[in-house]
């Protein structure tokens, strides 16, 4: 409304000032040239600070008119800035990939607790999961004499067992997973226990730990050979993450955090080793 009124008030302005000049010039042209310079010079007092309202207000809408007839061109130039934009992205996130995936490549060279066992360099290429189950697929099978049977690791740890092996592709079940038992202890002997996988969202429970056992948070369990040879001793299994004990309770609570990263498999090592061996 303001705005409106400021507007109706330019507009009486630039009126009053055709009507004056209109004047100015009739009396020009009578002869008057000594009341025209007097008249010219009070136009030019009074009118001076209207012209320069008027420009500001007229301004804005020659720069809109601009603006618009380079619109176009500018659109285009923020389309094509924004393509730019979003490849470099687009890059960026896959140059992250690829060194992630060199780095888990180039720790798989170096496995201290895999000892002189060989080893098959498999990338995962699918999985599986829900509230009890887990389990990944590999690109390596029979062909390249992994079977069922045996252990899988990552660089942290132990990553599952092949439960199943095609010519050029086998299945892992997860060590999180509810079918998944793996016998454990710790690193001076003091603990002799086994992992049971509870599902991919849950901690890892450790069960048949003895009473008297002293079971530190942070400590690490590795595999004890003691489930019948199904795993070679000393790959770490997890971290204990909780340890708890209740009056009458006939075992400590034991939570382990798996040792290897499973959220981020994209390269694992299968031990070609089974329990015969």
């Amino acid at each position: 409304m303001a705005r409106a009124r400021r507007s109706r008030r330019t507009l009486i302005t630039i009126g009053a000032l055709v009507l004056a000049s209109i004047s100015i010039i009739t009396v020009d042209a009578r002869g008057g040239s000594s009341v025209t310079s007097s008249l010219r010079s009070a136009a030019s007092d009074v009118f001076t600070p209207v012209f320069n309202l008027v420009d500001d207000v007229t301004q804005p809408i020659g720069d809109f008119f601009a603006g618009s007839f380079n619109y176009g061109a500018l659109s285009a130039e923020n389309a094509q800035l924004r393509s730019a934009l979003s490849k470099l992205q687009l890059e960026q996130s896959s140059t992250a990939t690829i060194k992630a995936e060199l780095t888990q490549v180039l720790a798989l060279q170096h496995l201290s607790f895999a000892g002189s066992i060989p080893t098959v360099l498999a990338q995962r290429i699918g999985g599986s999961s829900s509230n009890y189950t887990s389990t990944i697929t590999i690109n390596e099978g029979t062909l390249d004499g992994v079977v069922e049977g045996m252990p899988v690791v990552g660089s942290g740890g132990l990553v599952g067992t092949v439960i199943s092996s095609a010519s050029s592709s086998a299945v892992v079940r997860l060590i999180t997973d509810g079918g998944s038992a793996v016998g454990v202890s710790s690193a001076d002997g003091s603990i002799n226990a086994t992992a049971q996988g509870e599902g991919p969202t849950a901690a890892i429970n450790v069960q048949f730990v003895a009473p008297s056992a002293h079971v530190r948070r942070g400590e690490v369990l590795s595999t004890s050979g003691t489930d019948g040879g199904l795993y070679p001793v000393g790959i770490p299994v997890g971290t204990v993450a909780s340890a708890t004990s209740s009056v009458g309770a006939a075992q400590p609570s034991v939570t382990l955090t798996p040792s290897a990263d499973l959220s981020k498999l994209s390269y694992v090592s299968v031990l070609l080793w089974s329990p015969t061996s």
